[in-house]
């Protein structure tokens, strides 16, 4: 799919809030199509996966999907992945900050006890939820102890949810998402690739709460694009739902804070599309998103805890 910023910076002009709300609520109507068809199948397949690769607003759209099961009367439990890492050795944690070791890959999980807890998970069995520390690279007992009961349902996220080599469990007992940002946007001869947005929500987000400058996002850029190529694109057709998570206005939030730096960065000639888009952009006061936006996982001032 394709949008126009020509249609975009109409919406906001003619009402900014209005605008806002009639792309969120699209956004949740697609979500509770396939919530309803995932109730429909709960007792056969109690647990979901939900894949996608960074930027892809796959947290707050796992968040999203359990509330709305909840709402429904459907009891979900969201559990994300990363606390399945195997803990670093000392050697390890040493090539680590050198830049030599792949981090993002699958062998990074510990496949064995995902496996072992998703199947005592399907069979109602209690199991203890692991935590992982990112500060030290170690795992830790949680004491947060899960058993679910008869007809309510489990979300695991992560980039390896639907990598056959990491999740090993019957198809027949899955439901498997895969969430990412579809659509380009469009402007005179510019087609934005959707990576690209990501890419921006990655940088409003490391600016934000990472203290990360856009120039520090954009050259683990390369690295995780490679990555994502590798280990999360390959798998993405075994979705049973694809989801798109792009919101419409999300770039006019993000322009007034990207676009001073991204001038500069002119060296960078990955980045003069996205500073063409965005000058082209009628600014859009982040004050004007709602707190149930898809896009709060970035801004912040969301409805979720993460």
């Amino acid at each position: 799919m394709n949008i126009e910023v020509t249609r975009i910076n109409n919406g906001i002009t003619a009402d900014p809030k209005g605008y806002v709300k009639a792309v969120n609520e699209e956004y949740h109507y697609q979500l509770k199509k396939i919530t309803d068809s995932i109730i429909n199948t709960r007792h056969e397949k109690p647990v979901i996966l939900l894949s996608g690769p960074s930027g892809s607003g796959k947290t707050t759209t796992a968040f999203m999907i359990e509330k709305l099961l909840d709402e429904a009367g459907c009891e979900t439990h969201t559990l994300s992945m990363d606390n399945y890492f195997c803990p670093l050795t000392h050697e390890e944690k040493e090539l680590a900050a050198l830049g030599k070791m792949d981090l993002e890959s699958p062998e990074r999980i510990d496949k064995d006890l995902l496996n072992s807890q998703i199947e005592s998970i399907e069979r109602c069995e209690e199991v203890e939820i692991p935590k992982y520390n990112f500060a030290d690279s170690t795992r830790h007992h949680s004491g947060l102890f899960l058993r679910r009961k008869p007809g309510e349902l489990v979300i695991f996220e992560g980039i390896h949810a639907l990598n056959p080599a990491v999740i090993t469990v019957p198809d027949s007992k899955l439901v498997k998402l895969y969430v990412s940002v579809r659509t380009r946007v469009t402007c005179d001869d510019i087609i934005l690739h959707p990576s690209k947005v990501r890419l921006m929500r990655r940088m409003i987000r490391d600016k934000n709460f990472r203290k990360r400058s856009l120039r520090e996002t954009m050259n683990m850029f390369r690295s995780v694009e490679a990555g994502e190529n590798k280990y999360i694109m390959p798998y993405k057709h075994r979705s049973d739902y694809d989801i798109d998570t792009f919101m419409a206005y999300e770039l006019n939030v993000y322009r007034d804070s990207l676009i001073g730096q991204l001038r500069e960065m002119t060296d960078c000639p990955e980045l003069t599309d996205v500073t063409k888009v965005l000058e082209a952009l009628t600014p859009l006061d982040k004050n004007d998103v709602s707190r149930d936006s898809l896009i709060c996982e970035f801004i912040g001032n969301g409805q979720f805890k993460y």
